[in-house]
């Protein structure tokens, strides 16, 4: 019989320096979301299933758990991505005309795990642009996301770039199921040659030697100029190359420091972009820090199919990356009842001074905080000074 306070998998307790570490980096990102004027919203963990997942996808509804309200007796879903809320948020309770900024913070829950050693219940930070549908908006969500990172103390990023409107144009007037359609995306994205052309074989010459090359368009930027000679000559999927070529050229003028790559073949998580979209790595890790890119169509089903672009990330994951911050200086403070040590106790700490009371029995043992003065008696008064 396993132990009654066992953690189910991949569910674990963050720690006191995990934990410092994630929040202080919640603030920071939060704080560098508020400097381009994003507001704050905080969704709900769970609402009702046909809510949480339309318009999202079969990948997503697999993610999410389910269960049944006691008030109601109707299905409820617990979020495994904030974005759909968010979206609702958008179209149902704000309502307004122009652009809106919105982020958020808060857990999520997967059904499964993303990977061997990923946890199931990330905290998910992201933030959208609604109202806008040019470039503006997407270039705008790529430097916050890279700013998010830099604020983070990441070096050596990868920013990947690719456009859902690419597969989709080479595609289009293809006659399958989704489920096929689905096996195609997979395949292309795996990069998995002998499997596309299994699946492509009722597909047109043209469709079938497109996809071919599409699984081989990954790299710098010159991908792009043999995309254009290798895919047939479509509207879209020239206005995809295009606008690839404006972000990209963007995010190496004002991010020097971060390396531009691109893959065309993979259109994106969760099945919801409609246009371009990136992926951020870390040097030397195969694992995303953050995704995100255009979704146009995330507000249709809530009745308010306007423009939309964003990013999310993993805070738990970006703060086991990020190179860990120094303590916070702090004062050591005997324990006593004397008014004047408590009035002196209370006035530091509304100054903005983290003050650690040491309890009677517990002088010699270690803090979380890193005690660099400590407070002292001086004749009738208390005073601070260097350890």
């Amino acid at each position: 019989m396993s132990s009654a306070w066992l953690l189910p998998e991949h569910i674990a307790d963050v720690l006191p320096a995990q934990a410092r570490h994630i929040e202080e980096l919640r603030r920071e990102l939060t704080d560098v979301a508020r400097s381009y004027g994003f507001e704050l919203v905080m969704p709900p963990l769970l609402e009702h299933i046909e809510s949480l997942l339309s318009g999202t996808g079969r990948a997503l509804d697999l993610k999410t758990f389910k269960l049944v309200d006691q008030l109601s007796g109707r299905t409820l879903g617990v979020r495994a991505d904030s974005t759909p809320q968010v979206a609702r948020i958008d179209a149902h309770l704000l309502n307004r005309v122009g652009v809106t900024r919105l982020c958020y913070c808060g857990p999520v829950l997967h059904a499964l795990p993303s990977g061997t050693s990923a946890t199931r219940e990330p905290l998910q930070f992201g933030a959208e642009i609604y109202g806008h549908g040019g470039l503006e908006a997407d270039l705008e969500v790529q430097d916050l996301a890279l700013d998010c990172l830099r604020r983070a103390g990441m070096a050596g990023v990868l920013l990947d770039l690719g456009d859902a409107r690419i597969v989709r144009g080479v595609l289009a007037g293809v006659v399958a199921d989704v489920q096929q359609l689905a096996a195609v995306h997979s395949a292309l994205a795996a990069k998995d040659l002998a499997a596309l052309r299994d699946l492509a074989a009722g597909f047109s010459p043209e469709v079938r030697a497109a996809l071919q090359a599409l699984a081989g368009l990954y790299g710098g930027i010159e991908v792009l100029d043999i995309a254009r000679r290798a895919l047939p000559q479509r509207p879209l999927i020239r206005a995809a190359l295009d606008d690839l070529q404006w972000l990209a050229t963007h995010v190496n003028e004002a991010h020097p420091e971060v390396s531009v790559a691109f893959d065309l073949a993979d259109i994106g998580g969760n099945g919801y972009y409609s246009g371009a979209r990136f992926t951020a790595y870390m040097a030397g890790s195969t694992n995303a820090v953050a995704r995100g890119g255009r979704y146009d169509e995330v507000g249709a089903v809530f009745g308010r199919n306007r423009p939309a672009v964003g990013f999310s990330l993993d805070l738990k994951e970006l703060a086991a990356l990020a190179p860990p911050k120094p303590l916070h200086a702090a004062i050591r403070a005997p324990w006593a009842e004397d008014s004047a040590l408590r009035s002196k106790v209370r006035s530091l700490r509304e100054q903005g001074e983290t003050v650690v009371g040491v309890l009677p029995g517990h002088e010699h043992e270690g803090q979380e905080f890193a005690c660099d003065r400590e407070l002292v008696q001086v004749n009738a008064d208390w005073a601070v000074r260097p350890l």
